[in-house]
């Protein structure tokens, strides 16, 4: 199989009120990259300045396909505790095609490494979080094979975030973390989502610095799931 991403979850519009494009922006890009399935992720409720949640409510009028591009509507969750408690419920939770789970800074303080791994093992056990968002960041501390063995057993990818690579992102040693995620993925099996975390769209389909990563450790192909448009269905919420 060609190691080729057809797919990029983790994206952001102007909706979430610190991205720069918008969704015909974003699409446009994916067709140049390439790419035959776009979600977009706006962060929920507990990210100062997101969209509402009528936002949310209203995915109705967005094509299901775009010019040979496919979109899927989801949401970047906010863990919020160390039960891995989230901040998407009714009325948009049945709306949502996938849910990333997300620690950040303006919703949850650093816990500590136990009460952070609990976080995240707590959202990889929750059977709507389909995956575990950059768990990559020295702000929080976790032990990786706890939440990578937590996520297999679940059926919960884990992601491999693009701009945590990037030497701009504020998440804390990124490149070396991801690796440890990434070695405890190979050890248990987990399904591993790259996703570029996009808040403008010149990165959208732009998993460079990912793929290099990947070649370099020589990570499984099979255990990533933009390689194959038939994954995607692992990261879909089971309605």
């Amino acid at each position: 199989m060609e190691m080729r991403p057809l797919m990029d979850l983790h994206t952001h519009t102007l909706a979430s009120g610190h991205a720069y494009s918008t969704l015909k922006e974003n699409l446009e890009e994916a067709k140049k990259m390439g790419l035959k399935i776009l979600g977009t992720s706006e962060h929920a409720r507990m990210m100062p300045g997101t969209a509402p949640l009528i936002y949310f409510q209203n995915f109705k009028v967005i094509p299901k396909d775009v010019d040979g591009v496919r979109l899927v509507n989801g949401i970047e969750a906010n863990i919020f505790d160390e039960h891995g408690s989230i901040d998407v419920e009714e009325p948009i939770l049945s709306k949502m095609d996938y849910i990333i789970a997300s620690l950040h800074t303006p919703c949850i303080t650093n816990l500590e490494i136990v009460k952070n791994t609990a976080a995240l093992v707590g959202a990889a056990e929750n059977p709507e979080v389909t995956v575990i968002g950059h768990p990559d960041d020295d702000r929080y501390p976790i032990d990786p094979d706890e939440v990578a063995a937590a996520a297999a057993e679940n059926h919960t990818a884990i992601e491999l975030n693009n701009g945590s690579l990037n030497p701009l992102s504020t998440r804390i040693n990124g490149p070396k973390n991801i690796r440890k995620v990434l070695e405890a993925c190979r050890k248990y099996h987990t399904m591993v989502l790259m996703g570029t975390d996009s808040h403008i769209c010149y990165e959208i389909g732009h998993f460079e610095d990912s793929m290099a990563l990947l070649r370099e450790i020589d990570f499984p192909a099979e255990q990533v799931i933009n390689f194959d448009v038939d994954r995607l269905g692992y990261v879909l919420r089971k309605r």
